[in-house]
Protein backbone atom coordinates (compact mmCIF):
# COMPACT_ATOMS: atom_id res chain seq x y z
CA UNK A 1 0.00 0.00 0.00
CA UNK A 2 0.97 3.52 -0.83
CA UNK A 3 0.73 6.32 1.90
CA UNK A 4 -0.35 10.24 1.39
CA UNK A 5 -0.07 13.10 3.21
CA UNK A 6 -1.27 16.30 2.06
CA UNK A 7 -0.06 19.51 3.54
CA UNK A 8 -0.32 21.62 0.49
CA UNK A 9 -2.97 24.11 2.90
CA UNK A 10 -1.72 27.54 3.28
CA UNK A 11 -2.43 27.08 7.34
CA UNK A 12 -3.79 30.41 7.07
CA UNK A 13 -5.96 30.24 10.37
CA UNK A 14 -3.35 29.16 12.41
CA UNK A 15 -1.29 31.88 11.03
CA UNK A 16 -3.79 34.30 12.02
CA UNK A 17 -3.39 33.04 16.05
CA UNK A 18 0.03 34.07 16.00
CA UNK A 19 1.41 30.53 14.94
CA UNK A 20 4.31 31.71 13.22
CA UNK A 21 5.48 27.87 11.60
CA UNK A 22 4.06 26.74 8.28
CA UNK A 23 1.23 24.12 9.63
CA UNK A 24 3.09 21.20 9.17
CA UNK A 25 5.78 22.17 11.14
CA UNK A 26 3.79 22.80 14.02
CA UNK A 27 4.95 20.87 16.76
CA UNK A 28 2.72 18.65 18.92
CA UNK A 29 4.18 15.98 21.35
CA UNK A 30 7.45 17.22 21.00
CA UNK A 31 7.20 16.55 16.88
CA UNK A 32 6.50 18.54 13.57
CA UNK A 33 2.97 17.59 12.45
CA UNK A 34 4.11 16.15 9.32
CA UNK A 35 7.10 14.23 10.86
CA UNK A 36 4.58 12.52 13.22
CA UNK A 37 2.27 11.23 10.33
CA UNK A 38 5.27 9.95 8.25
CA UNK A 39 6.77 8.14 11.02
CA UNK A 40 3.38 6.47 11.66
CA UNK A 41 3.17 5.47 8.70
CA UNK A 42 6.51 4.04 7.87
CA UNK A 43 6.14 2.18 11.15
CA UNK A 44 3.08 0.18 9.70
CA UNK A 45 3.89 -3.21 8.14
CA UNK A 46 3.40 -3.21 4.15
CA UNK A 47 4.09 0.58 4.16
CA UNK A 48 5.83 1.02 0.31
CA UNK A 49 6.64 4.34 0.25
CA UNK A 50 5.08 7.97 1.56
CA UNK A 51 3.95 10.40 -1.40
CA UNK A 52 4.13 13.91 0.48
CA UNK A 53 2.67 17.23 -1.55
CA UNK A 54 3.19 20.28 0.16
CA UNK A 55 2.52 23.95 -1.61
CA UNK A 56 5.46 26.18 -3.30
CA UNK A 57 5.43 28.87 -0.86
CA UNK A 58 6.58 25.70 2.45
CA UNK A 59 10.63 26.45 1.57
CA UNK A 60 11.23 25.63 5.58
CA UNK A 61 9.03 22.09 5.21
CA UNK A 62 10.90 21.23 1.95
CA UNK A 63 14.24 21.65 3.96
CA UNK A 64 12.89 19.51 6.83
CA UNK A 65 11.27 16.57 5.07
CA UNK A 66 14.66 16.43 2.61
CA UNK A 67 16.10 15.76 6.49
CA UNK A 68 13.40 13.35 6.83
CA UNK A 69 14.18 11.36 3.60
CA UNK A 70 17.13 10.38 4.87
CA UNK A 71 15.57 8.15 7.58
CA UNK A 72 12.00 7.37 6.19
CA UNK A 73 10.47 6.71 2.20
CA UNK A 74 9.34 9.72 1.07
CA UNK A 75 8.79 11.21 -2.04
CA UNK A 76 7.95 15.14 -2.28
CA UNK A 77 5.64 16.77 -4.60
CA UNK A 78 5.75 20.81 -4.66
CA UNK A 79 2.74 22.16 -5.84
CA UNK A 80 0.12 25.03 -5.00
CA UNK A 81 -3.00 23.87 -5.30
CA UNK A 82 -7.07 25.00 -4.75
CA UNK A 83 -7.96 22.50 -2.70
CA UNK A 84 -7.15 19.09 -0.89
CA UNK A 85 -9.11 17.17 -3.60
CA UNK A 86 -6.84 18.96 -6.11
CA UNK A 87 -3.46 18.42 -4.09
CA UNK A 88 -4.75 14.27 -4.47
CA UNK A 89 -5.12 14.83 -8.12
CA UNK A 90 -1.98 16.09 -8.37
CA UNK A 91 -0.04 12.87 -7.03
CA UNK A 92 -2.32 10.42 -9.01
CA UNK A 93 0.98 9.82 -11.51
CA UNK A 94 2.80 8.71 -8.19
CA UNK A 95 0.52 6.13 -7.15
CA UNK A 96 1.00 3.63 -9.90
CA UNK A 97 -2.48 1.76 -9.31
CA UNK A 98 -2.11 0.63 -6.11
CA UNK A 99 -4.53 0.76 -3.30
CA UNK A 100 -3.74 4.15 -1.16
CA UNK A 101 -3.95 5.50 2.68
CA UNK A 102 -4.62 9.34 2.19
CA UNK A 103 -4.28 11.57 5.63
CA UNK A 104 -4.20 15.12 5.93
CA UNK A 105 -1.15 16.68 8.18
CA UNK A 106 -3.20 18.31 10.48
CA UNK A 107 -4.92 14.91 11.73
CA UNK A 108 -3.77 13.62 15.24
CA UNK A 109 -4.81 10.11 16.41
CA UNK A 110 -3.54 7.24 18.28
CA UNK A 111 -1.31 5.14 16.50
CA UNK A 112 -2.27 1.83 17.62
CA UNK A 113 -5.83 3.02 16.30
CA UNK A 114 -4.34 3.83 12.99
CA UNK A 115 -2.61 0.28 12.90
CA UNK A 116 -5.99 -1.32 13.41
CA UNK A 117 -7.79 1.37 10.83
CA UNK A 118 -5.14 -0.67 8.33
CA UNK A 119 -5.83 -4.36 9.22
CA UNK A 120 -9.21 -3.56 8.55
CA UNK A 121 -8.93 -2.52 4.79
CA UNK A 122 -7.67 -6.02 4.42
CA UNK A 123 -11.03 -7.32 5.51
CA UNK A 124 -13.04 -4.71 3.78
CA UNK A 125 -11.39 -5.48 0.44
CA UNK A 126 -12.09 -8.58 0.75
CA UNK A 127 -15.77 -8.10 1.19
CA UNK A 128 -15.53 -5.70 -1.59
CA UNK A 129 -15.63 -2.30 -0.65
CA UNK A 130 -13.76 0.72 -2.54
CA UNK A 131 -12.98 2.61 -0.01
CA UNK A 132 -12.61 3.11 4.02
CA UNK A 133 -13.26 5.96 5.69
CA UNK A 134 -12.16 7.04 8.87
CA UNK A 135 -14.49 8.35 11.14
CA UNK A 136 -14.75 9.65 14.43
CA UNK A 137 -17.81 10.73 17.55
CA UNK A 138 -15.78 13.30 18.37
CA UNK A 139 -16.60 16.83 16.56
CA UNK A 140 -14.04 19.57 16.93
CA UNK A 141 -13.94 21.16 13.68
CA UNK A 142 -15.35 24.21 12.42
CA UNK A 143 -17.53 22.98 9.31
CA UNK A 144 -17.58 18.83 10.03
CA UNK A 145 -18.64 16.44 7.66
CA UNK A 146 -21.24 14.37 8.74
CA UNK A 147 -20.99 10.57 7.73
CA UNK A 148 -24.35 8.38 7.17
CA UNK A 149 -23.65 4.77 7.64
CA UNK A 150 -25.97 1.72 7.57
CA UNK A 151 -25.80 -0.82 10.36
CA UNK A 152 -23.44 -2.71 8.80
CA UNK A 153 -20.61 0.19 8.29
CA UNK A 154 -21.45 0.95 4.54
CA UNK A 155 -20.97 5.24 3.95
CA UNK A 156 -24.74 5.95 2.70
CA UNK A 157 -24.38 10.03 2.62
CA UNK A 158 -22.71 12.88 3.58
CA UNK A 159 -23.79 15.95 4.91
CA UNK A 160 -22.68 19.43 5.66
CA UNK A 161 -24.87 19.64 8.26
CA UNK A 162 -26.06 17.80 11.46
CA UNK A 163 -28.49 15.06 10.56
CA UNK A 164 -31.31 12.72 11.94
CA UNK A 165 -29.64 9.40 13.35
CA UNK A 166 -26.19 10.92 12.25
CA UNK A 167 -23.48 10.45 14.93
CA UNK A 168 -20.20 10.64 13.02
CA UNK A 169 -17.91 12.83 11.12
CA UNK A 170 -15.28 12.43 8.42
CA UNK A 171 -11.89 12.24 10.14
CA UNK A 172 -9.61 13.45 6.94
CA UNK A 173 -8.28 9.88 6.61
CA UNK A 174 -9.37 7.38 3.70
CA UNK A 175 -7.97 4.43 2.30
CA UNK A 176 -8.90 4.24 -1.37
CA UNK A 177 -8.96 1.59 -4.12
CA UNK A 178 -7.86 2.05 -7.65
CA UNK A 179 -11.39 2.16 -8.78
CA UNK A 180 -12.11 4.53 -5.96
CA UNK A 181 -9.41 6.85 -7.50
CA UNK A 182 -10.45 6.79 -10.93
CA UNK A 183 -13.51 9.06 -9.82
CA UNK A 184 -11.15 11.60 -8.98
CA UNK A 185 -10.74 13.17 -12.30
CA UNK A 186 -14.33 13.27 -13.27
CA UNK A 187 -14.98 15.16 -9.95
CA UNK A 188 -12.18 17.60 -10.63
CA UNK A 189 -13.75 18.10 -14.48
CA UNK A 190 -17.16 19.11 -12.72
CA UNK A 191 -15.37 21.90 -11.72
CA UNK A 192 -14.88 20.46 -7.28
CA UNK A 193 -12.19 21.02 -4.86
CA UNK A 194 -12.87 20.06 -1.58
CA UNK A 195 -12.59 16.44 -0.46
CA UNK A 196 -16.35 16.39 0.48
CA UNK A 197 -17.24 16.47 -2.83
CA UNK A 198 -15.14 13.65 -4.09
CA UNK A 199 -16.07 11.43 -1.15
CA UNK A 200 -19.98 12.62 -2.41
CA UNK A 201 -19.15 11.24 -5.53
CA UNK A 202 -17.76 7.64 -5.11
CA UNK A 203 -21.65 7.39 -3.23
CA UNK A 204 -23.13 8.64 -6.09
CA UNK A 205 -21.68 6.31 -8.48
CA UNK A 206 -22.79 3.40 -6.30
CA UNK A 207 -19.32 2.23 -5.06
CA UNK A 208 -19.21 0.70 -1.66
CA UNK A 209 -17.81 2.67 1.15
CA UNK A 210 -17.22 1.08 4.73
CA UNK A 211 -16.53 3.52 7.94
CA UNK A 212 -13.65 3.05 10.59
CA UNK A 213 -14.26 4.52 13.63
CA UNK A 214 -11.56 6.55 15.71
CA UNK A 215 -12.10 7.28 19.51
CA UNK A 216 -10.51 11.09 18.79
CA UNK A 217 -9.28 12.89 15.87
CA UNK A 218 -8.30 16.20 16.02
CA UNK A 219 -7.78 18.13 13.22
CA UNK A 220 -5.24 21.20 14.31
CA UNK A 221 -6.93 24.35 12.91
CA UNK A 222 -6.27 26.71 15.84
CA UNK A 223 -4.23 27.41 18.66
CA UNK A 224 -6.53 25.61 20.50
CA UNK A 225 -6.08 22.51 18.53
CA UNK A 226 -2.30 22.24 19.34
CA UNK A 227 -3.37 21.77 23.31
CA UNK A 228 -6.28 19.11 22.74
CA UNK A 229 -4.01 16.73 20.65
CA UNK A 230 -0.96 17.24 23.30
CA UNK A 231 -3.60 16.19 25.70
CA UNK A 232 -4.62 13.13 23.40
CA UNK A 233 -0.84 11.90 22.77
CA UNK A 234 -0.65 12.12 26.99
CA UNK A 235 -3.47 9.59 27.20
Amino acid sequence: MIHAIIAAGQGSRLAGEGIALPKPLVQVGGEPLIGRMARIMASQPGCGRIEVIINGEADDVSRYLEDLRTRLPINVTVRTTPGSMHSLAALLPRLGGDDVCVATVDAVFRPDEFGAYLHEWQTARRDGCDALMAVTRYVDDEKPLYVAEGPDGTVTGYFDTPAEGVTCVSGGMYILSPRALSYLTDCMEAGHTRMRDFQRSLVAAGLRLRTFHFSKIIDVDHAADIAAAEDLIKK
